[in-house]
């Protein structure tokens, strides 16, 4: 009997030996995206870039959305989200059903690799809110030796010139002049670089803390909002010292003085013929913003013969600030604006040869040069907030002081650690 068995097995060994075993492969399933709080997957995704002279409407009907539809959108969106306001070379993504219709649900406009604006008109109420993308924070140190200009420091390196402009003209406007440095002046910077979806930069962050030597004396800079109501970011030294003062250097941002306050400068636009120039202009691309020197109150908005369109600010009894040539004004009489707060746009409005500001300063009713002015300082720090002050400068003086400087010239040192908030 046992060799009947083992007889049986063996035929059934060989046998099996003969067929290819099946392979059963799993259906592959669809990756799930979800993308500014859609599933992905349930529409058709189109992607594109708003053109020289389009508006809103013309985006809408070109995806089958008939134009009594697009003004209940406009009209429903309008707290929100200005249509008018759209601006050629932004991107924007469109959801649209996958049936043959392919009509447009969602309408989604970026204004930037993190913000953007969600227009949802799928259903019978029409929803229109702000967003942005998570953003990863990651704090990086970096260290540089001057030989020639913090500008070229920073840019041999590849880093951002937003840096550059943080510490010339914000951090250490009034304390250091940057143009005249001096061979061997020193820095350290504690700055956060922002990502989105982990390896994309998107910008910098806050700078934390700096350092600089100049002609061998030190200045720190530590950011801290020491009013809790107005909570506002400003920048102190060591000693609780505020580095800002009551205005800004400049109202924009990565610009140059193409012409001084003059009063015998010659003018080609009258002939060649003296006229006073009792502005500052700052040269600019069309569509730059400007910004609010210092905090006040709007007096003026308007468009007015050579001054073109122009905001006047009263900021208090003694000092009025005024910007001419607008493309385009961002405030109303009666604001309240903030100091750096966007207020207009560079063009070339009134009386211009090209796009600038002119930045026109009043001190006690008379117009003159904000650089021959010994404006005020900052509100200083109030006596019961410095104790807190000191305390919170203690791990970020000690960083700054264990940062080591490149041992090549003009070279930087830049570390990294993901930030724990």
């Amino acid at each position: 009997m046992k060799k009947i068995i083992t007889l049986i097995v063996v035929v059934l060994l060989i046998a099996c030996k003969g067929e290819k075993p099946e392979i059963v492969i799993p259906p592959t399933l669809p990756k799930i995206i979800y993308e500014y709080g859609f599933k992905l997957n349930d529409y058709k995704v189109i992607n594109d870039t708003i053109k020289s002279g389009e508006n809103f409407s013309e985006i809408l009907d070109r995806y089958h959305i008939d134009y009594p539809k697009v003004l209940e959108i406009v009209s429903q969106i309008k707290d929100t989200f200005n249509v008018r306001k759209i601006r050629s070379g932004i991107s924007y993504t469109i959801l649209a059903k996958t049936d043959s219709t392919e009509a447009a649900q969602v309408f989604i406009y970026k204004h930037s690799k993190v913000n953007y604006t969600v227009i949802d008109f799928k259903d019978s109420i029409i929803k229109a809110y702000n967003a942005k993308i998570p953003v990863k924070k990651v704090i990086k140190t970096a260290s540089g030796i001057i030989t020639s200009n913090l500008s070229n420091a920073m840019d041999n390196q590849g880093l951002s010139s937003y840096l550059t402009y943080k510490m010339a003209d914000d951090i250490y406007a009034w304390t250091i002049d940057f143009s005249k440095l001096q061979k061997n002046d020193k820095f350290k910077l504690i700055y956060e670089q922002l990502y989105i979806n982990d390896t994309i930069p998107v910008g910098i962050g806050e700078v934390k803390a700096s350092y600089f030597e100049h002609g061998g004396k030190p200045f720190y800079a530590f950011n801290f909002v020491a009013d809790s109501l107005l909570n506002i970011h400003d920048y102190f030294d060591d000693e609780a010292t505020n580095l800002r003062r009551q205005f800004l250097k400049m109202p924009v941002q990565f610009s140059r003085i193409s012409s001084r306050y003059n009063l015998r400068r010659r003018i080609p636009l009258y002939g060649n013929r003296v006229r006073a120039h009792k502005g500052t202009d700052y040269a600019a691309p069309v569509g730059t913003p400007i910004m609010a020197t210092a905090n006040g109150t709007v007096t003026e908005s308007r468009y007015k013969g050579g001054n073109g369109n122009y905001v006047k600010i009263r900021h208090n009894s003694t000092y009025s600030t005024q910007y001419l040539h607008m493309s385009k004004r961002d405030v109303k009489v009666g604001e309240v604006v903030k100091q750096g707060e966007i207020i207009g746009y560079i063009g070339m409005t009134g009386n211009t040869a090209g796009p600038h500001v002119c930045y026109r300063f009043w001190k006690n009713g008379k117009q003159v040069d904000p650089y021959k002015q010994k404006l005020p300082a900052a509100e200083p720090m109030k006596e019961t907030v410095k104790p807190a002050y000191f305390k919170f400068i203690i791990p970020f003086k000690n960083k700054l002081d264990s940062i080591t400087y490149p041992k090549l010239i003009d070279k930087i040192n830049i570390q990294e650690e993901e930030l724990n908030s």
